[in-house]
């Protein structure tokens, strides 16, 4: 199936329209919304409570103060949730009730829908984000930026990194259409996707070994690369770095998407309506 050739200004309109679409549904559950922020400042608070323990009256571990660490899972643990690949689950439900027959007939192309579904998520979820930092400074006792670099560079490593997490959950999603099963290797991806990206441990405190094949993963661009440029644990040279870095993954992963896509559409088949 391919889409109708229409102009470029229809196809943005159905592009906003869907993402506006998808945060409305996000946003008509709110209690959702409210839960899922709230067991976000539980882990904060945990974590803040375990860091201390770990530190134990140390200024330092491994070069790292204690204020930095505290201050990089408070803000890992809202970044996860922001960019939570819940709509994961979107495609292959659509898959297995047969409404992505529907999605292939609009006059837009099935990916860039998905991916406009993304972001009018993390729109939806955005302002509660912010309503929640103040309450993550108080729980976890999370810090401004490093510097005012610091923080314009977060800012673009965090639209980057929700770049490569957004792609990386359609490639998890394209799963869907070789087997309807998938909810055991989503819940997989999800454990996964969390510890590489350093949003339960920071990736300067694991192994050398583990550190290695995380460096190696693009899920610690999507995560740990914003955070640890708002630290400031890198900035300059290597910060920029990084940012590049993110950049080339944005590149591979949409090219790897476009491939497994046109090998999905080959195996649809349409279960129920």
């Amino acid at each position: 199936m391919t889409a109708v050739a229409v102009p470029r200004r229809a196809r943005l309109r159905a592009l906003v329209g869907i993402g506006r679409m998808s945060a409305q549904s996000l946003i008509t559950y709110r209690f959702n919304l409210l839960f899922g922020i709230v067991s976000a400042l539980v882990q904060i608070y945990l974590l803040r409570v375990v860091w201390h323990s770990v530190y134990h009256g140390r200024s330092t571990v491994n070069g790292i103060t204690l204020d930095v660490q505290v201050a990089y899972s408070s803000l890992a643990a809202v970044q996860a949730w922001l960019l939570s690949p819940g709509l994961l689950w979107d495609i292959p439900q659509r898959v297995r009730d047969g409404t992505i027959a529907m999605d292939l007939l609009r006059p837009v192309r099935f990916l860039p829908q998905a991916f406009a579904s993304q972001v009018g998520g993390v729109l939806a979820m955005l302002p509660f984000a912010v309503v929640a930092l103040p309450f993550a400074v108080l729980v976890g006792g999370a810090v401004g930026p490093a510097s005012t670099p610091a923080f314009f560079g977060y800012l673009l490593g965090l639209v980057t990194g929700f770049l490569i997490s957004a792609i990386l959950n359609l490639i998890v999603s394209m799963v869907s259409f070789w087997t309807l099963e998938i909810q055991g290797m989503l819940m997989i991806y999800r454990i996964v996707q969390q510890f590489f990206s350093g949003a339960l441990v920071p990736l300067w405190f694991m192994p050398g070994w583990l550190h290695a094949i995380a460096t190696v993963l693009p899920f610690q661009a999507s995560g740990y690369t914003p955070l640890a440029i708002y630290v400031g644990r890198v900035s300059g040279g290597k910060a920029a770095q990084l940012l590049v870095e993110q950049a080339a993954w944005i590149v591979v992963l949409w090219l790897l998407l476009r491939l497994i896509w046109s090998r999905a559409l080959r195996r649809i088949v349409v279960q129920g309506g």
